[in-house]
């Protein structure tokens, strides 16, 4: 019987990343911070043997330049969680960044094109990806998983879910929001989905008459 515990490996994994830029404007802004994490399907997360934290979070560097033209709320934002001093300090390019962030992903999915982009917005997180880093885009496949449907749909249909929802620390720093990410989308399983392994064939024909 299929289960979300005997998927192969290409058909399991889910890929988690989340960027932090300086504005949303892509014809300007650039990535500084991305960070990676991997899942199973069953959002469990892979790595972190030896006592090492599973992951990868890479601050990238930019010049005063793009940091001064960062509006008055990003700068404010990435002053608070620390992000700005650390951009300054960073010799990182976005192509190294790139490059670690795809061997850290290729550990875990040894195909491309078969795990898809997670996260919350995550299209925001791929548009600049897919402008910066088309080498990582074209790995990844090409649907997304992106949690903020999922919470729009219980704002919509369970609201108890939506107004129940797991708080976020808000602190705006990429592994924190993946993680938190993570977690938003297991507390959505667990409360919003029919348990595993879901509902039988006869019971799944049953409803195709309502569709058809």
């Amino acid at each position: 019987m299929i289960s979300p515990d005997n998927l192969p490996a290409k058909l399991d994994r889910i890929v988690w990343i989340d960027c932090e830029m300086t504005g949303l404007d892509r014809t300007k802004d650039v990535l500084v911070e991305i960070s990676v994490l991997v899942t199973d399907g069953n959002l469990r997360v892979l790595g972190g043997d030896e006592g090492t934290e599973p992951g990868l979070d890479i601050v990238i560097h930019a010049s005063d330049e793009l940091l001064n033209g960062m509006d008055e709320v990003v700068t404010e934002m990435h002053a608070k969680s620390g992000l700005t001093d650390e951009i300054r300090r960073s010799t990182i390019t976005v192509a190294e960044a790139e490059q670690q962030v795809l061997a850290y992903i290729m550990k875990f999915v040894d195909e491309p094109r078969t795990a898809p982009l997670a996260g919350n917005s995550i299209a925001t997180d791929r548009a600049f990806i897919a402008r910066d880093m088309p080498e990582l885009d074209a790995f990844l496949h090409y649907r997304m998983i992106d949690v903020s449907t999922i919470k729009e749909l219980c704002h919509r249909w369970f609201p108890r879910i939506y107004i129940n929802q797991p708080p976020k620390g808000m602190n705006h720093r990429a592994m924190a929001d993946i993680k938190e990410s993570i977690k938003e989308l297991a507390y959505y399983r667990a409360v919003a989905f029919v348990p595993s392994p879901g509902p039988s064939d006869a019971e799944i024909k049953g409803k195709l008459a309502d569709f058809s």
